[in-house]
């Protein structure tokens, strides 16, 4: 006989919880193949630039293109997102993304063509994915929000960090597999036919009305509302500060192609493969985390935990920065990847949960173009670091500065640190 008191049992936060809602599951189903074809072309662009380039700057730059017309069109999406249903939108940004990615299909069917002619079709291309990007980025925190009710948002928010990081384990290593056994072209045609995957997928998920709004504004109001909003919140504003500057400096992935070539030197014929390899180590590290938050969640002392894994991810850039090993340095992106994976999941929940319903489509703009463009934008500022400072010192140097930043916002934000999302739900 089981000595259990009945409270406790019911107590215990059900795993699988969110997963047993049938649009949520679908809606899953979609962004892991929306995440996995994304993934398999990023590395592809990555691998084949710097094949055409050599030139550091060159690759950091795909960020940079991406990230531009990421950050101009999302305040308009967000605004979108707010009143036109989000399905429609997700079906027409993916569409979007898709016709982008037989773009780049078609440049790369010959590469002596593309080297002669220089790389900027390529750039253009990625200009175009960060339209796409643009709308998809508020507009599925906002959509999934529609899909569970509020109790189950932490564990929905956590399997969503674990698809999208399963698929983030699985495009790179694809990538760098189909680029070395294939071609360019070749997996550019994987990544559409995933795509294409994921936008059958979206249309099986029930059309929800939007929230009503509750406010007359104009569209100058509408679109600044996000902002207004984010910044009127000290806890939201500094989680999404603490992440921006986290990730924009500690972009080291970008540069993994360098490190496998320059510094870390496998075994000569399978550099493509390792960069597939520590393309997905932080995903690894991901998934493991995530598997496990969705038993412990770190809702209950958010600010504390968020603190310490923001700190855990930039001695992990540290160590990378310092490794000669490949193994050693695919265990450091491992452990890298499980503290950004705590970092999410608390900032998705403090972005569902204090965001009210008629605004998350702006709101998600908002920490779209924090967090989002960070990504692409710390591509672009390690690979200027490398140009300037070297490698190696380049990446430590955005570890240290990772680190810096943590310090300063646990003294200058104690409302953050104090935080305690159970008490929201």
């Amino acid at each position: 006989m089981s000595n259990n008191h009945p409270s406790e049992i019911e107590q215990r936060p059900d795993p699988f919880a969110a997963l047993s809602i049938k649009d949520f599951s679908v809606f899953l189903i979609s962004r892991f193949f929306l995440t996995l074809g994304v993934q398999i072309q990023s590395v592809v662009v990555g691998i084949q630039l710097y094949e055409i380039t050599k030139d550091p700057l060159a690759v950091g730059a795909i960020g940079l293109s991406e990230a531009i017309p990421f950050i101009l069109i999302s305040l308009f999406a967000g605004h979108v997102a707010d009143i036109v249903r989000r399905k429609y939108i997700i079906i027409g940004a993916l569409s979007f993304l898709l016709i982008a990615t037989w773009a780049l299909f078609a440049v790369s069917q010959d590469q002596a063509k593309l080297v002669a002619f220089g790389t900027w079709p390529i750039y253009g291309i990625i200009f175009c994915t960060g339209i796409a990007r643009g709308f998809l980025g508020p507009v599925f925190p906002a959509f999934l929000y529609q899909l569970v009710p509020r109790h189950l948002i932490p564990n929905a928010a956590t399997w969503q960090s674990n698809l999208w990081q399963t698929a983030a384990v699985l495009g790179p290593a694809a990538g760098g597999i189909l680029f070395g056994f294939i071609d360019a072209s070749g997996a550019y045609g994987v990544s559409a036919t995933l795509l294409t995957i994921a936008l059958v997928a979206i249309l099986f998920v029930t059309n929800h009305p939007l929230p009503k709004i509750e406010t007359q504004e104009n569209l100058g109001q509408r679109l600044t509302a996000g902002f207004r909003f984010v910044f009127s919140n000290k806890v939201m504003l500094s989680a999404f500060g603490l992440d921006l500057f986290a990730v924009l400096f500690g972009g080291a992935v970008a540069m993994i192609p360098f490190f496998v070539n320059e510094v870390l030197h496998p075994p000569a014929g399978t550099e493509d493969f390792f960069v597939g390899i520590l393309r997905a180590a932080p995903a690894i590290g991901a998934i493991t985390m995530g598997l496990l938050m969705t038993r412990f969640p770190p809702t209950r002392m958010a600010g504390r935990n968020l603190f310490i894994a923001v700190s855990g991810f930039g001695l992990c850039i540290i160590g990378f920065g310092l490794s000669t090993n490949v193994w050693l340095s695919f265990a450091i992106l491992v452990m890298s990847g499980a503290f950004d994976s705590v970092s999410v999941v608390i900032r998705s929940t403090i972005l569902q949960l204090l965001t009210p319903d008629h605004m998350r489509g702006r709101v998600s703009a908002v920490n779209g173009i924090f967090i989002g463009s960070s990504n692409e934008i710390g591509e672009f500022e390690s690979g200027s670091a490398a140009r300037l400072l070297g490698l190696v010192p380049s990446v430590i140097f955005g570890g240290s500065m990772t680190i810096l930043i943590v310090l300063f916002s646990y003294l200058a934000v104690p409302k953050l640190r104090k935080l305690n999302l159970d008490k929201l739900i």
